[in-house]
């Protein structure tokens, strides 16, 4: 006789605290079992020693040892593709329901449908709860239901629902004796799945008090490293948005809180937008004729650009998995506007190698950093990569730390002229939007 349960999925969830989809799971059915699903589908495009999928396992680890020890019971983690996954859940036991926090990315929902029809055949349910925003969705739109496509007014209604609402948490802690007590469920170390450890840690998070209040004076200044390395945590769930949102919103200064907001309001656009995942908000700036450079764009993702800011920021990135936001803003823009090299390929690239991709997000700011987003820059608004030194890094410690050879010999030229590049770039984009 199969045992009856009903079925906790992690995914971008990784905690058992405040927990929305887990807290009703362990509310609901006494039998709980958590999994996850090291999904070949997403695997199968990264490099054998990706540290995001490091962190992932080891997180993994540490919860299923706190389960194991603490209450006999475990995360069972499967490696493949989640539809056949679920097909042998479904043949072992006598599942009544799946629970899961919603994902919003367009190949989370397709999956999830598919999911959702095979469970519907079979007779069971699959409930999607809330976790990882304040609010989804089509909760915050206009007053005639249309969805803001600009972050000012969005963040504004944003900060007003927050503050007229009760803040619940998910004290999913608590519960946790309601899940299956088992020795025997399956366990996989990197090499199960294929993948080697990464020898780039994920940074940890600060949250400080001091960080968020000093947050908007600090985070324009790239060697300062006054930033929350937040990001990765929120993409994997390793922290809960309810938590970070409050202590941001305890501050008088809410810098730190927007730029929660705008993770919220891109996150929404992709969900409205879907085929922005891979086309330009504005259609008009997908005539834009792309340059697209090869050499050009390995020199840029190496660093190798002749301009020291930038390439500081993508050798960062390639050593650390990390880059300062102010400097995001300046090599996207460099890269599409300088080089016009398609923001995909950026956007690509960054999907690569950021610890915190997130797909909404990474699309959201290089098609700002593009002009042909939502509330995007300008396609005039051009960083001119030298006087970008001269306001962040006045004192050259950020550039001396990642580019020690700025000044010698053996730094490459400019791979352009600024003036030059400016004056072409604006001549390409009217080309292509006045069309």
């Amino acid at each position: 006789m199969k045992q009856s349960i009903s079925i906790f999925w992690f995914r971008r969830d990784l905690r058992l605290e405040d927990n929305a989809g887990f807290h009703e799971a362990l509310v609901s059915s006494k039998n709980v079992l958590p999994i996850f699903i090291f999904d070949k589908d997403i695997l199968d495009s990264l490099p054998r020693n990706d540290a995001r999928v490091t962190f992932i396992h080891e997180t993994l680890q540490a919860l299923n040892t706190k389960l194991k020890n603490e209450y006999g019971s475990g995360i069972a983690m499967y490696h493949g593709k989640p539809m056949d996954i679920y097909e042998q859940l479904i043949s072992k036991y006598d599942v009544d329901t799946v629970y899961t926090n919603t994902d919003y990315e367009p190949y989370a929902i397709a999956r999830d449908n598919a999911i959702k029809a095979l469970l519907d055949s079979n007779g069971i349910a699959f409930k999607s709860v809330k976790d990882q925003m304040i609010f989804e969705k089509d909760e915050i739109v206009k007053k005639d239901g249309t969805p803001y496509k600009v972050y000012t007014p969005y963040s504004k209604r944003w900060i007003e629902a927050y503050h007229s609402g009760r803040m619940i948490s998910y004290p999913s802690e608590a519960l946790l004796d309601a899940t299956i007590k088992s020795i025997d469920l399956p366990n996989l170390d990197l090499e199960a799945i294929d993948f080697n450890k990464s020898m780039i840690e994920i940074a940890k998070y600060d949250s400080s008090e001091s960080l968020i209040g000093d947050y908007e004076a600090t985070r324009n200044f790239p060697a300062m490293d006054s930033t929350s390395k937040l990001g990765p945590h929120l993409r994997f769930g390793t922290v809960s948005i309810r938590k970070m949102v409050g202590k941001a919103a305890k501050q008088s200064n809410i810098t730190f809180l927007k730029e929660l907001i705008w993770r919220e309001f891109f996150t929404q656009i992709l969900w409205h937008f879907p085929h922005t995942a891979t086309d330009s908000f504005k259609p008009k700036y997908d005539r834009i004729e792309w340059r697209n450079d090869e050499t050009e764009f390995k020199k840029w993702c190496d660093g190798e650009t002749g301009y020291p800011l930038v390439d500081a920021g993508m050798r960062q990135l390639n050593q650390t998995g990390f880059m300062h936001n102010r400097v995001r803003m300046l090599v996207g823009s460099f890269l599409c506007k300088h080089l016009l090299v398609d923001w995909r390929w950026g956007e690509a690239y960054f999907a690569l190698k950021l610890h915190d991709y997130d797909m909404s997000s990474n699309v959201g700011n290089w098609q700002w950093v593009a002009g042909c987003g939502v509330d995007a820059a300008p396609y005039f608004r051009i960083f001119n990569p030298t006087t970008q030194i001269e306001k962040f890094d006045k004192q050259l410690d950020y550039v001396k730390k990642w580019v020690p050879n700025f000044q010698e010999l053996t730094y490459p030229t400019p791979i352009v002229d600024h003036k030059m590049a400016r004056e072409r770039c604006l001549k390409v984009y009217k080309a292509a939007i006045n069309q």
